[in-house]
């Protein structure tokens, strides 16, 4: 599977940074399968655009919490994650 990171510099080897956790889905490394969506995220910031792509395989050694849909689900872990809420 290849995903996309949206940045205004090339990430080469992508890292988890535990910094600022209030973002919308606390800890991580953002990425998205869907090109369409990295490309506005890119023009979002300042700098020049960047697309970082990864080949990614399933390691079951990570620990991942996947939304398929926007659900109630989905919205109330990104208002706990802003609020602050550490997750596994």
């Amino acid at each position: 599977m290849i995903l996309y990171h949206a940045s205004n510099e090339i990430v080469e080897f992508p890292e988890i940074r535990k910094t600022k956790y209030t973002k919308d889905f606390s800890w991580g490394f953002y990425c998205t399968n869907n090109y369409e969506q990295a490309v506005r995220w890119a023009n979002r910031g300042e700098g020049k655009p960047i697309i970082n792509y990864y080949t990614y395989k399933y390691d079951d050694r990570l620990s991942i919490l996947k939304f398929d849909t926007m659900t109630n689900e989905w919205l109330d872990f990104i208002a706990e994650c802003r609020d602050g809420m550490v997750h596994q």
